[in-house]
């Protein structure tokens, strides 16, 4: 099973000097489907694009738009998961299977959403065969590393100008129904972010008149638990909005609230770098 395809992994869109101390990561919405992958796959593209963060690649436009940068995925999930350790891996996928001792066997692999996504609730197995080492390497090396190498570079880069820096992990959700918040986000209990950075999240949401939940059901993953070191004044949160809050009824195309989603992105973003750097210059007072 092989993906090959010549086009970039991922987009950097942003200033080249940050201009915000926020870096926005957006690493489930790519739809660079290689035909190699395509073939692999014995499900159809559309099974495929279910793993997707529909669109969430437009939804940040505006948010990069106050300052962020913005890194966001162009290889789709079904090819790599950013949001997994390099270690979450079914052996089952790989041929030969890597040596036992050198996987993260999680909840998240035992469902079939490792690194490299193996099965589908409703679809079964994705891929007709197993994959080679070889072809796993290339993922690693060329999609996944990159992505979280330049991510570190931008969160570097906004720290030595801002004194601090924050990173957005902006991924959707299935539909949640009524009475459940919109907008989760997540720090990983407390982990990944200063609690004023969140607080002033969770107010830039509720005061456009989302409701916002904090961690349950998605405390983050891989990203901002990588990311995230907030006693080195690198924070990170995980958003997740629900699909339906943006996209039309079929929940594959802009509906009537993209633009009042892109603008809550937008809103946070201005929220937590006015929190965050407020916070900056009190430390550099002290």
């Amino acid at each position: 099973m092989t993906a090959r395809t010549d086009a970039p992994p991922f987009l950097r869109i942003g200033p080249e000097r940050p201009a915000s101390p926020i870096v926005l990561s957006v690493p489930h919405a790519g739809r660079g489907y290689s035909a190699a992958l395509l073939r692999a796959a014995r499900v159809p593209l559309n099974v495929l694009e279910q793993l997707e963060d529909r669109l969430v690649d437009r939804l940040v436009w505006r948010a990069a738009g106050t300052g962020a940068t913005a890194i966001v995925a162009q290889a789709p999930r079904a090819e790599i998961d950013l949001n997994r350790d390099e270690r979450e891996l079914d052996p089952a996928m790989i041929a030969p299977a890597p040596p036992s001792g050198s996987l993260l066997t999680t909840v998240r692999t035992r469902g079939g959403l490792g690194l490299v996504p193996a099965r589908l609730a409703g679809s079964g197995a994705l891929w007709r065969g197993r994959m080679s080492r070889d072809e796993l390497k290339r993922r690693v090396e060329t999609i996944h590393r990159p992505y979280h190498a330049v991510l570190e570079q931008a969160l570097q880069a906004a720290r030595a100008r801002f004194g601090v820096a924050v990173l957005l992990d902006c991924h959707s959700m299935p539909p949640r129904g009524p009475g459940q918040p919109g907008i989760i986000f997540g720090d990983r209990y407390g982990v990944t972010a200063g609690p004023h950075i969140l607080a002033a999240a969770i107010a830039a949401a509720r005061q456009l008149g989302f409701a916002a939940g904090l961690n349950d059901p998605y405390a983050g993953g891989h990203v901002i638990e990588r990311h995230g070191r907030p006693q080195e004044q690198v924070h990170a949160l995980q958003v997740e909005v629900d699909r339906s809050l943006y996209l039309d009824a079929a929940l594959r195309e802009p509906g009537d609230g993209f633009d009042g989603i892109a603008r809550l992105l937008a809103a946070i973003c201005e929220a937590i770098a006015a929190e965050a750097c407020g916070e900056s210059a009190a430390i550099a007072a002290e």
